[in-house]
């Protein structure tokens, strides 16, 4: 059975977006869509509703083939060394869903897909996220339908947003893509912009999605793939 490829980018924003533009471009001669992961809020005193031209520009590739998925509020860690969302309770974690839902929704590019800083959402999160509108969390290690309560087992592997970015891990990074598309497995790619242009990081993303390709994996955004179910993974009911 073949299995599927979803390529994703985090940290966009003014300065990466002419990288993120040209990844955009080359993806599209191979016909492979990609999913935008957004927060309205970044470091340095960014703010995506202020960014008119960053908004322009993926409300008109989400009107395509690409998705929207949100990526945490201000991804300001809860304390050092943890992500956003790793440890916050239903109610801090539902606040800030609501805040970035409100921006999301204002600029045009409100999603039900929601993706935790580093992958990581804590127990209190993901109960919350029904809450406010949301059905998939994106884990680091599945796909989780926060409505029904069932699970598709894939991990996410990539560069930046948690992952090395380093030779090594590049090497590593091209061969487990290999590994999973060969048993036909859903391929998670994800890249953070500032790697793009990367001469060893940005090569070995390129040569994760040629080779997936290679061996018959159909790409896919999050938003198909969550309508239409990973057709190489069984749903299991989340412990």
């Amino acid at each position: 059975m073949a299995g599927q490829l979803v390529v994703s980018v985090s940290g966009i924003r003014a300065e990466t977006l002419p990288q993120v533009q040209a990844f955009a471009t080359r993806l599209s001669e191979r016909s492979v869509p990609l999913s935008y992961l957004v927060a309205p809020r970044l470091k340095g005193g960014y703010r995506l509703a202020e960014d008119d031209r960053t908004c322009d520009w993926l409300r008109e590739r989400r009107a395509g083939d690409d998705a929207i998925v949100l990526h945490g509020y201000n991804q300001v860690p809860s304390r050092k060394r943890r992500a956003e969302f790793a440890e916050l309770g239903a109610h801090e974690a539902g606040l800030r869903l609501l805040a970035a839902d409100r921006v999301l929704e204002h600029s045009g590019l409100r999603t039900r897909i929601f993706a935790a800083p580093r992958w990581n959402a804590s127990p209190g999160a993901r109960a919350a996220m029904p809450t406010r509108g949301f059905r998939t969390n994106l884990g680091s290690t599945s796909i989780d339908n926060v409505v029904n309560g069932t699970q598709s087992r894939a991990r996410v592997v990539g560069v930046g947003d948690g992952f090395p970015a380093e030779p090594w891990w590049c090497r590593l990074l091209v061969a487990n893509t290999v590994r999973i598309a060969r048993r036909g497995g859903v391929v998670r790619l994800s890249v953070a912009a500032k790697h793009l242009d990367g001469s060893v990081a940005g090569k070995a993303v390129l040569d994760c999605i040629d080779l997936a390709l290679l061996h018959g994996a159909e790409p896919l955004t999050y938003r198909a793939l969550t309508q239409r179910g990973p057709a190489s993974m069984s749903l299991r009911r989340a412990a």
